[in-house]
């Protein structure tokens, strides 16, 4: 494969060691190199140099993340708008940093950072390409950490944001520079000015000049759950007609200009990829417009025929180019959907001959669909944690719907667009057709909606689906063989069978949501919630981030009224099935509910659950001490979750206590107003399990409240440091503890992880 394979395995090599950094990194391949050079292994150097670029572009955007100790502290920036999103007071911005200050003179430099991404209640007019002057208040990049939830922290990895946070109100922000005219710009007021209807509008901005986030979220859902999301962004099948549509043009005027030569003018080609980057760049040459230029680009070259590269080594160039000028583009589901997408074209085609006729490429696109259809549902569901079941037969329909009529009609209307009726005429068919594709795709997830598979389907479905390909796709497998290896490979799927807790054994779940509480527990056959995590200001409740809609709850607990306990019962209420709730009773949830009171016991599938507190009228009580205190015994091993409640409370429930805890969600998130030292003795518990954010306001756990804990000798675990925290208690062994991060501390006295506290509380 020449020298294209090594480059790309040597980028993605480089890429991945500098996201790791092991020490003395650089002087290892400086040595290498020289030792290359000193043999005359040029092709070696070459590589050698290669995986050196990789990796200092990674460090690089690694050096450029906000330093911790800027966390939380004032910078002064002047920034240009590159994206926006949301409506209502609160918009979300991303920033690219012109300059950077922090305000105190004794703090770090911030000058590396390149991209933040922050929130602006209460803006003014705002437009992409202004540049202003703000002061921001910005934190590391990170997000919650859920078992098979969005991964929010490796979005901003990858899309090379180096903070979040918000833009301060004072001092006032002050507009700097209008944006310029560019000509997207243009051509997005052009759409403005004559496409009246918006559904039409938005799609021809996301399908001819990629401005996606002209789409509502009511489109993104509908082209989620019909599996078309990546007929909505530029990609390869619209930079590949721009430049296939040049490519004939140009030589079309070629065979005019010179009818014995034509076929062999160079300068057609050349016109063909000037298309492809002018698109791309039109577009903005965002990652999923650039893969597809470069892609674009080296398909040409093979193409040509002039001293062009096999399919192989222009695939391996493709993805050494790309990694090469986007590193970060190794962590980005697109790449690799793109590049097995064509590997397995490649290697379905190779050795046939080349189709004739209409019949015999409706044929060829009809094979490709179908071989090309499980490998890339298993690279979704293992991307995404789902799967569109009728987007075999949706592409099928809608690919040639949209690349072969839609897409050009779109873009020979922006060529009309100096004949005004004519480019309405093309723009008119557009609109015929995307109504026509929308209400398809809406009856397709209407009698098809997007599966959401379980965690313990999510692999073997996915091996099914991939070695399903392996029998269709490869060479030298009989058509009885293939046919009897998906037959058995369909069964297997419909027989698999959920894991399942025995009678008597309890899984517990402190969920990531950030400075609140949200505990999910799970017997054999019932399913508990207390609490429901926080709503933020911007209306964003973690909640949603953790199942798909239409789950169903035999019980949710609302300990008090806080928001960051409360907040996001809405979202219960709207999108899941609760058979029952309880709470202290005293502010309205919007919906009946059963007081919490002391004594109130139940038994679900050998479990026991009992209420400790209040007792019997909370509304005497202040808002955090009415709290619900929930005990729960599960083979003679409990937990204790005590909400909000205070010392006081405490104090009244430590007599109480018969045996040891072996797990104690430590009360009011680690805040000194609980945890006293009585409560610490009373308990004795094994495991305390601090609910709170990461970098949070009030230095949720206090330093008293840790140093108690471990003088205690518990294990001390937190959901600011280790994520979502699970474990099962009822076996016959000691609580299991997995975090959804990876352990890294010093241990107290047993395998604990170490818990480390903010300065200040509140």
């Amino acid at each position: 494969m020449g020298l294209a394979a090594p480059l790309a395995l040597a980028a993605l090599l480089g890429a991945s060691l500098g996201a790791l950094a092991p020490p003395g990194l650089f002087g290892i391949i400086c040595i290498g190199f020289l030792l290359a050079l000193a043999a005359s292994r040029y092709r070696l150097a070459v590589s050698i140099l290669a995986l050196a670029i990789g990796v200092s572009q990674v460090l690089w955007a690694q050096g450029a993340i906000l330093p911790p100790g800027l966390a939380g502290t004032n910078l002064t920036v002047t920034a240009r708008i590159i994206q926006l999103d949301g409506e209502g007071d609160a918009r979300r911005l991303r920033l690219k940093l012109n300059t950077c200050h922090a305000i105190e003179a004794e703090r770090l430099a911030c000058d590396r950072l390149d991209q933040v991404r922050v929130s602006w209640y209460d803006p003014p007019t705002l437009e992409v390409g202004e540049t202003w002057a703000l002061t921001l208040r910005l934190r590391p990049p990170g997000g919650f950490a859920n078992p098979h939830a969005f991964d929010y922290e490796a979005w901003l990895w990858r899309e090379g944001i180096d903070a979040t946070g918000y833009v301060r109100s004072a001092p006032a922000p002050k507009r700097i520079q209008l944006s310029r005219n560019t000509l997207r710009k243009e051509a997005l007021a052009y759409l403005d000015r004559h496409v009246s209807d918006d559904f039409p509008r938005r799609w021809l901005a996301a399908l001819t000049l990629g401005a996606s986030e002209r789409l509502t979220q009511e489109d993104w859902d509908l082209l989620n759950a019909s599996g078309t999301t990546h007929l909505m962004v530029i990609s390869g099948l619209h930079v590949g007609l721009v430049a296939m549509f040049m490519l004939a043009l140009s030589r079309g005027v070629a065979r005019l200009l010179t009818p014995q030569r034509w076929r062999m003018a160079a300068w057609p080609w050349w016109s063909a990829a000037l298309a492809a980057i002018g698109y791309a760049w039109l577009a903005g040459l965002e990652p999923p417009a650039l893969r597809a230029m470069i892609m674009t680009l080296v398909g040409l070259w093979v193409a040509s025929g002039r001293h062009a590269p096999g399919a192989w080594q222009a695939w391996w160039l493709a993805l050494a180019i790309i990694v090469l000028a986007d590193p970060l583009a190794l962590w980005r589901p697109g790449l690799w959907l793109s590049f097995i997408a064509v590997a397995l074209l490649i290697l379905a085609w190779q050795g046939r001959s080349r189709p004739t006729g209409w019949r015999g490429w409706c044929m060829a696109l009809l094979r490709s669909q179908c071989l090309l259809a499980p490998l890339m549902a298993a690279a979704v569901l293992l991307a995404f944690d789902r799967l569109a079941p009728a987007a075999p037969l949706v592409n099928l329909l809608a690919v040639p719907a949209i690349g072969s009529l839609m897409v050009p009609l779109g873009l020979m209307g922006w060529l009309l667009a100096w004949m005004p009726p004519l480019a309405e005429a093309c723009w008119w068919l557009f609109t015929m057709l995307a109504q026509g594709v929308q209400a398809s795709l809406e009856a397709v997830v209407a009698w098809s909606p997007l599966w959401y598979p379980e965690p313990w389907q999510t692999l073997p479905v996915t091996l099914s689906l991939v070695l399903l390909t392996v029998f269709w796709a490869l060479p030298g497998f009989s058509k009885p063989l293939r046919w009897g290896s998906s037959a058995i490979l369909v069964a297997l799927v419909f027989t698999l069978t959920p894991p399942h807790l025995a009678d008597g054994q309890l899984r517990v779940r402190i969920h990531d949501v950030g400075q609140g509480q949200l505990i999910e527990l799970r017997t054999a056959r019932h399913r508990l919630l207390y609490d429901s995590g926080p709503r933020f200001r911007s209306g964003f409740m973690p909640l949603t981030t953790l199942w798909p809609a239409g789950q169903r709850f035999d019980g949710v607990i609302v300990s008090h009224g806080d928001s960051d306990h409360a907040g996001g019962v809405s979202a219960l209420v709207d999108e899941h099935q609760v058979e029952r709730w309880w709470s202290p009773g005293v502010e309205s949830l919007g919906m009946p509910v059963s007081p919490c009171r002391a004594g109130e016991r139940w038994r679900w599938d050998g479990v026991e659950f009992r209420f400790l507190w209040p007792e019997s009228d909370p509304a005497r009580l202040g808002r955090n001490d009415r709290s619900c205190v929930l005990l729960v015994e599960a083979g003679g091993q409990r937990l204790l979750i005590s909400g909000d409640a205070g010392a006081a409370v405490e104090a009244r429930l430590a007599g109480e206590l018969e045996k040891d805890i072996e797990v104690l969600i430590a009360g009011h998130h680690g805040s000194r107003t609980s945890s006293v030292a009585e409560w610490v003795a009373a308990t004795r518990s094994r495991h305390v399990i601090f609910s709170a954010g990461r970098g949070n306001a009030h230095g949720h756990p206090h330093g008293d409240v840790v140093r108690r804990f471990r003088d205690a000798g518990s294990c001390l675990w937190s959901t600011a440091n280790d994520g979502a925290i699970t474990l099962w208690l009822g076996s016959e062994t000691n609580a299991d503890v997995i975090t959804q991060r990876p352990i890294s501390g010093a241990g107290v006295g047993r395998e604990c992880h170490a818990v480390e506290s903010h300065s200040r509380d509140k």
